[in-house]
């Protein structure tokens, strides 16, 4: 990777994401050994700067960063100079004064990481801009399909629900039709836009439809926050025709998975019994997304 940031999935070619996954292999086995640690960014400090609430995506950057011997420090807007009405170009100023090689940014508006990579030095990593992209979230999916598949070319994926507003979908579908395999996207009108079928994406309005013969199956988080807006009627009417059951997952493949980039609505996009089902690999995305995050940063900065 030539790259000094990571800010979307349409930045990378194929060969860079496929750099990506087999970096962060070698690094998964590293997670396994008694010591978790390796001196490969040592001296480096990594910041996280996160705008919205997150847990899963800044412990497993915090995670990650550590296990490369990484200085890390967790900015808290909350009781930072932000809520004083410091501007976000100043705070990052402010975070590049302190040193900081890598800066790990969370906020609700598209395009800021974007904007830091113009305005410091450091490598910025986007971990989710508005409803744009969250491209670490979209090589951890890449890296657990292709474990528990073998491969991602010739594959059928089927992403579910609320592809409006999902980061996650705008990342995984190019990430994962780069790879080479065939995505649709499934969900209530209101909520798919009309639009990925001129890239040559097939959509679903019928989860019966969508899902049959596919060989993963990932569901996304529906925003409730939004749902003031009217996208559906009801939670239960949501579950009702786009929900994972049990009954909908045996249309796909038998060895078919199901994903999730959490926190789940159980009960809402997926059933109970589904996600604690031997097919989920929800889990397996969580630990695996240290190993990519461990693999993202090394390849922007420590192999110099």
């Amino acid at each position: 990777m030539e790259t000094r940031h990571l800010l979307s999935i349409k930045d990378l070619s194929k060969e860079d994401i496929t750099l990506i996954l087999d970096t962060a292999n070698g690094f998964r086995d590293v997670l396994k050994r008694d010591i978790k640690k390796v001196p490969t960014l040592r001296g480096k400090t990594v910041v996280n700067l996160f705008y919205e609430p997150s847990t899963r995506t800044r412990t497993s950057f915090e995670l990650a960063a550590k296990r490369l011997s990484t200085d890390v420090i967790n900015f808290s807007v909350t009781t930072s100079s932000v809520v004083k009405g410091e501007s976000l170009i100043d705070t990052a100023k402010t975070i590049q004064a302190l040193g900081a090689d890598f800066v790990v940014v969370r906020h609700s508006s598209s395009g800021v990481p974007h904007l830091l990579s113009e305005q410091i030095d450091a490598s910025i990593i986007n971990a989710g801009d508005g409803i744009n992209e969250h491209p670490t979230q979209a090589l951890l999916d890449a890296f657990t399909i292709r474990d528990k598949k073998g491969q991602i070319e010739g594959l059928k994926v089927a992403i579910v629900g609320d592809i409006l507003h999902s980061r996650v979908a705008k990342s995984n579908i190019p990430c994962l039709r780069k790879l080479g395999a065939e995505v649709r996207l499934i969900g209530p009108p209101t909520l798919v836009p009309e639009g990925f079928a001129k890239e040559g994406i097939r959509i679903y309005y019928s989860m019966e439809e969508g899902i049959v013969d596919v060989d993963v199956v990932m569901m996304l988080r529906i925003q409730l926050e939004r749902q003031d807006r009217g996208f559906f009627p009801t939670v239960d009417e949501y579950f009702r025709l786009w929900g994972l059951t049990e009954e909908r997952l045996s249309l796909a493949k038998s060895d078919a998975i199901v994903m999730h980039p959490g926190p789940m609505n159980r009960g809402v996009e997926i059933d109970s019994l589904v996600a604690d089902s031997e097919k989920a690999v929800i889990l397996d995305q969580v630990t695996n997304g240290i190993a990519v995050r461990m693999a993202v940063l090394y390849l922007l900065g420590g192999r110099g």
